[in-house]
Formats: C-alpha cells, sequence, structure tokens
C-alpha cells in the first residue's frame, strides 16, 4: 500500500509539472489583476476550464488506455485523426512547446540579463531544447526525472513566493473589476488557452506507461490509479492557481488591463523580493517551462509514432519536436498566444464534447452520435471564430442567443441537438463491437 501511495504522489506531482508550464504562470494572476476583488470568480471559471475539463480527458484517456485516437474514434476515422492531429500539434511543436522556451526568456532570463539584442533569445532557445531533448529522449526516465526531481523544487519556489504576498500583500485590491465582460467567462477564455485540458489526453499516456513500469499491469488498477494520480495533480493546480491569481488581484489598483501579461510576474517577485526576486522568478519558470516542455514532447512523439505504426521512431519525433519548436519560440509570447486563441477556439469544443460522451460511451449504442455532436459542435465553433475574426456581427448575435453563450459554451446545445439526430440514423457498423471497447 505504501509504494502504491508513493507511486500515486511520484505521478501524481509529474503531471502537475507537466501540466503548469507557461500559460499557467501567465494567465492567473492577469486574471486577478483584472478582476480585483471579485477575482474568486474568475478563478472558479479558470479552475473549471482548465483543472474540471483536464480531468475529465484524463478520465475518458484512462478508459482507453491512454490512446487519444480510440478516446476520439467513435466519431469515425476522420474526426479522430483531424482533431487528434490538431490537439497534438497546439500541445506541441506550433503553440504550446515553443511558448514555454519564450516564456522562460522574457519572464525568466530577461529580467536578470535586461535587453542584449535578438541573440540572447536564440541562445537560450538552443539551451532550453538541447535540455529537453536529452531529458526526453528516454521515455521511461521522463516522468521520474519530473516526479522526483523537478517537481519538489518548483512547488517549494512557488510556495515561497505566496505565502510571502499573502502575508504581506503589495497593494490594495480594488473593488470594481477592471473590464466588464463576464469574470467567468472570461476566466474560462483564458484557461482555454493553457491548453491543459488538449494535453491532458497525451499526458495521460505518459502516466500510464509509467504507471505500467511500475508494475501495475491489471487495466483496472491503471486507470484507478491514473485518476489518483490526476487528482492529486489537480489539487496542487488549484492551490496555485488561486494564489497566483490572490497575488495579482494585489497589483489591481496599480496597474490596468493594458499590462503585458508576461511582466506581471517581474513586478509581483520584485515586490515582493526584491532583486533576490528575480532569481527567484527565473527558477520558478525555467523549472516550470522545461518540466511541461518535456512532458509534451514526449506526449507528441509517443502520439505520432503511434499514429504510424512505429514507422516513425519515438527518438525521431523528439528531435524534430525540439529544432521546430526552437525556432518558433523566437517569435515570441505574445505573437504566440495570439496566433493560438482562434486555434484552441475551434478544436477544444470538439474535443470537450467528445470526451464527455466517451466518459458515458457504453450507454450510447449508436456511433452516429458521437459523429452527430462532434461535427456539429466543430461547425458552431468555426462559425464563432469566424464571425468574431471577420466581424460578421449579425451570426456573431445569432450565436450569442444561444444557451451558455454568455460563458463562453454556445457549442452545448447544438451538440446535445447533433448527438440526439445523429443517434436516430441507423448505424452500419457492428454496434457491439464497439461498444465492448468501453466497457
Amino acid at each position: 500500500m505504501k509504494k502504491q501511495q508513493t507511486d500515486i504522489a511520484v505521478v501524481g506531482f509529474a503531471l502537475f509539472s507537466m501540466f503548469f508550464g507557461a500559460g499557467n504562470l501567465l494567465f492567473p494572476p492577469y486574471l486577478g489583476l483584472i478582476s480585483g476583488g471579485s477575482w474568486l470568480i474568475s478563478l472558479g471559471g479558470f479552475i473549471l476550464a482548465d483543472v474540471g475539463l483536464s480531468l475529465l480527458v484524463i478520465t475518458a484517456a484512462a478508459k482507453c488506455e491512454g490512446e487519444l485516437d480510440t478516446v476520439l474514434c467513435r466519431a469515425g476515422n476522420i474526426m479522430a485523426k483531424l482533431i487528434g492531429i490538431a490537439s497534438v500539434l497546439c500541445i506541441g511543436p506550433l503553440l504550446a512547446i515553443p511558448r514555454t522556451a519564450a516564456t522562460t526568456y522574457e519572464m525568466g532570463i530577461s529580467p536578470i540579463i535586461g535587453s542584449t539584442g535578438t541573440l540572447a533569445p536564440v541562445i537560450v532557445s538552443i539551451v532550453f531544447f538541447g535540455l529537453t531533448l536529452f531529458l526526453t529522449i528516454r521515455p521511461s526516465k521522463v516522468v521520474d526525472i519530473i516526479g522526483k526531481i523537478l517537481t519538489p523544487a518548483l512547488l517549494i519556489a512557488l510556495a515561497v513566493l505566496i505565502i510571502i504576498g499573502i502575508i504581506s500583500p503589495i497593494g490594495g485590491v480594488s473593488e470594481k473589476a477592471l473590464i466588464e465582460n463576464s469574470l467567468f467567462a472570461e476566466g474560462i477564455s483564458q484557461g482555454y488557452l493553457t491548453m491543459d485540458a488538449l494535453g491532458a489526453a497525451a499526458l495521460a499516456t505518459v502516466a500510464i506507461s509509467s504507471i505500467s513500469e511500475r508494475g501495475y499491469n491489471n487495466p483496472k488498477d491503471k486507470v484507478k490509479l491514473t485518476l489518483k494520480a490526476g487528482l492529486v495533480a489537480g489539487l496542487a493546480l488549484t492551490l496555485v492557481y488561486g494564489g497566483l491569481t490572490y497575488l495579482g488581484s494585489t497589483l489591481s489598483t496599480a496597474y490596468g488591463v493594458d499590462t503585458p501579461q508576461a511582466s506581471l510576474m517581474v513586478v509581483i517577485t520584485n515586490s515582493l523580493l526584491g532583486y533576490p526576486g528575480k532569481l527567484v522568478l527565473c527558477i520558478i519558470v525555467s523549472l516550470a517551462c522545461l518540466t511541461t516542455a518535456i512532458g509534451l514532447t514526449s506526449a507528441s512523439a509517443k502520439y505520432f509514432a503511434s499514429i504510424s505504426n512505429n514507422k516513425i521512431k519515438y527518438e525521431t519525433v523528439v528531435i524534430v519536436v525540439c529544432l521546430f519548436s526552437a525556432v518558433v519560440s523566437n517569435f515570441g509570447v505574445s505573437t504566440i498566444i495570439k496566433f493560438s486563441a482562434p486555434v484552441l477556439e475551434i478544436v477544444y469544443p470538439v474535443l470537450i464534447a467528445l470526451v464527455v460522451m466517451t466518459i458515458f460511451g457504453e450507454k450510447i449504442k449508436n456511433d452516429n452520435a458521437f459523429k452527430g455532436a462532434g461535427y456539429v459542435t466543430l461547425f458552431v465553433s468555426l462559425l464563432s471564430v469566424l464571425s468574431n475574426l471577420l466581424s460578421i456581427n449579425q451570426i456573431r448575435d445569432l450565436l450569442n442567443l444561444l444557451p451558455f453563450a454568455s460563458i463562453g459554451f454556445n457549442w452545448i446545445l447544438p451538440a446535445i441537438v447533433g448527438a440526439i439526430i445523429g443517434g436516430f440514423i441507423k448505424n452500419k457498423s457492428d454496434d457491439e463491437k464497439q461498444i465492448s471497447k468501453y466497457a
């Protein structure tokens, strides 16, 4: 029993560190800043979109042995490959992994060395992804390296900062929020941008592999231990998010909504700890981003090796991901975030809809229900993003009439309708064979 508890803790802390990366440092303090005294409301939306959805995805992935395509397959091979590849690219070399190196430079290194031209971020990205490559190339060691070594150092540094900020607040907390939009919806939107729910299925694969290597071969035991490790990670994330959001709220009387997100943590650590705060922040940012880069690189490599039936080797994908991410990281945090938002608003809702249906998959006999929900959700998400990007007010106003639109979930009712209609369409495949996968 003691061994099992230790294994759950190690895997759980490793999951926490793989989740807790660039976006998790950027967004909670900014939410606190714009929310002022109502920071708990925006924090609730953030935790729902980040921790809540991530735990849902881990649950679905654990039931499917951690295979993302298996989570999505009942919506059809085309949908599974489309959303699967899009999700892994988002959490991989296109967005999330490059953002870790960019954030390490902008929040951790730059405040110490100052502005030194364009060469410094290039050098940082080379060193950062050199370390990522070295620590990821052996997949069996990933969880132990993160869970036993890097995570404790990260948690200690974060705890020191948060406790000092609670004991000696930086400034006053504004009574009114600095934005007029729904704070809960803003929290959900910022939670999307962390990309944790997208990464959860892929990271669950890493966790399940580690659990198997620890001698747990019974499928039910692997699911149970993966879920418990997920809860450990979720609790740790919630506590840290709460602390960081509160720290941001103590700046709400001194800074405005136009404050760059990457600079907020610099302001917080300088205000609380002075110059040593820059060193503490450098440690926090570097560890948080490195552990996330390791986890996401490993997860991305496992996925692409799997869908190629290992024709493309794990090690080859790791090298390609690190090289490509090093290049993209030099575009900077703001550019990467700006590019990622519309992509995530399309992919996230489809993944969430299919994950929820997978959890209750044994009760849904017709695969066309999955297809109906998936394609309708994709259509609504595309309309939402295009209407915002192109300022098509008529479509935007129509979508805003849908239930839950005010909190960012205008796709829920269309997804339910799509699932019901799909459920009435006769399924040509062998239903019982499909259902047995989820029993």
